[in-house]
């Protein structure tokens, strides 16, 4: 066996690293996507009061402490008033916008626009700005710097929000900020449309893109699962989670307290990252279709498991979508930067709907917790970026945390990231011979899920090495290729 190691893998959050073992003939014999991180973040909550956790798991991460803050707050048994449900939606959905901005245009977008086989150094958010012009390069900019405003002035902090509370929110919304946060809105809303012209224009239009889209390279079938409301649309912030298996019948609907019954999770030796499966169909293994267990909770599978959108906008989108592909649900995975457009059109629109509610400036925004704040068990869940995200805490009669259980979207998506990964590997190396073109379609294969990893550590800004060395059985580097090492 040779093996092939990309360390580190690029463009995402934390770190993970791929080792792919190839036979006598060149080919890939086997892929294990690694994350060799320890995340013990649920063990050193317990032991700390029930109304810290909000607090506490939105530093889990800086790129999404809005969702962990939400899923926190959700958790406590206390009904908000209307306007602070109202209030924290609007935060979610201005949220929302800024993080799907930022994996399109920084993270996964560059492979698409700027080309997945382009010089490594033309693979970021400048080489999207030289492609598609210096003036879009502001509107992204702008974009990200007026939801981080509205979430500061909403949420008390720009990146670790605090106003979240048991029963509410902090603060009441005036109409001064309204008016501020309107316009924000507006400009979203338009800025989302502006981008899925962009997507039109250089993926869609492209014969190249267009059939890379519709191929098999990183096709799978597996389950779905994502969020709905009572109309079975979209919903970031609220509804029951839904399942559907591979020929998008309805497998499952529960409410998010009832996931332990339906969500099971599996490890193995070589990650300290798990894979959950469906407990209904079992483990059997890194396979797809309908007798494995494996699901996807990704923007890709809230369309899939959706009836639709609640906003005008994204709903036209949302046909366009499936009309592309000629029905649903849609199983390649490339198609999730796309859906991930319609959500940040969906996000733009709700959170303009919100913005323009004549009840967001109610000074209603809190009731107060009788006996206090503690949840035992209680279940928080909201949809995060990169999937269903799930709190689950347990409490002693004095309020102290007993017990943590937190599952990520990124978690969710494990087993279907690997399985990209291998997917990807397989197709693309032949023979033995490794193009700097391949790794990067190789790591493409796990940006669509625009994963985070460790929910702690952070990439620094700048190129990171890498650097693949072939070896024979033997141990002899047969061939080597190096981006970014002296």
């Amino acid at each position: 066996m040779r093996r092939v190691t990309i360390d580190p893998i690029t463009r995402l959050e934390g770190h993970g690293k791929i080792d792919l073992f190839l036979d006598a003939e060149g080919d890939v014999a086997e892929a294990y996507f690694q994350v060799p991180e320890l995340r013990g973040f649920e063990s050193f909550c317990v032991g700390r009061l029930a109304e810290e956790m909000p607090v506490i798991t939105n530093r889990i991460c800086g790129v999404c402490p809005e969702a962990h803050h939400m899923a926190s707050v959700k958790a406590f048994d206390v009904t908000p008033p209307p306007a602070a449900l109202k209030i924290r939606e609007l935060v979610y959905a201005t949220f929302f916008v800024a993080d799907h901005t930022t994996h399109f245009y920084a993270l996964g977008g560059p492979d698409l626009i700027v080309g997945p086989d382009a010089p490594a150094a033309e693979r970021n958010l400048l080489g999207v700005v030289r492609k598609a012009g210096l003036e879009l390069g502001r509107q992204v900019i702008a974009t990200r710097a007026r939801c981080h405003q509205v979430i500061e002035r909403l949420g008390g902090r720009g990146i670790h929000p605090a106003a979240g509370l048991p029963g509410g929110w902090s603060k009441a919304v005036t109409e001064a900020v309204r008016v501020e946060v309107e316009a924000a809105a507006r400009a979203n809303v338009a800025f989302a449309l502006t981008t899925l012209e962009l997507f039109r224009g250089l993926v869609l239009d492209d014969p190249t893109w267009r059939a890379e889209l519709g191929s098999d390279l990183y096709h799978h079938r597996t389950y779905y699962m994502g969020t709905v409301d009572p109309a079975g649309r979209v919903n970031f912030y609220d509804g029951t989670i839904r399942v559907i298996d591979p020929d998008g019948r309805e497998l499952l609907r529960f409410p998010a307290r009832d996931y332990a019954q339906h969500v099971a999770e599996r490890t193995e030796p070589w990650s300290y990252l798990k894979f959950p499966y469906l407990r209904a169909i079992g483990w059997r293994g890194f396979v797809d279709g309908v007798e494995s267990g494996v699901y996807c909770a990704t923007p890709l599978a809230r369309l899939n498991v959706a009836t639709g959108m609640a906003t005008p906008l994204a709903q036209q989108h949302f046909e366009r979508f499936f009309a592309f592909f000629g029905g649903r649900p849609v199983h390649h995975r490339l198609a999730t930067h796309w859906a991930r457009l319609v959500e940040l059109l969906y996000a733009a629109e709700r959170m303009l709907e919100l913005a323009t509610d004549p009840e967001i400036t109610s000074p209603e925004v809190r009731v107060l917790p009788a006996g206090g704040a503690r949840p035992g068990p209680a279940v928080g869940s909201v949809e995060a970026p990169r999937g269903t995200l799930l709190h689950r805490y347990e409490a002693d009669a004095r309020g102290v945390l007993t017990h943590v259980d937190l599952v990520v979207g990124t978690t969710h998506n494990h087993a279907p990231i690997a399985m990209s990964i291998k997917r990807a590997a397989e197709r693309l190396i032949r023979g033995g011979r490794i193009e700097p073109g391949l790794l990067n379609r190789i790591e493409m294969a796990f940006r669509l899920y625009d994963p985070c990893l460790s929910c702690a550590t952070h990439a620094l800004p700048g190129q990171m090495p890498l650097e693949v060395r072939v070896r024979s059985a033997a141990g002899e580097v047969l061939h080597t290729v190096r981006r970014g090492v002296p």
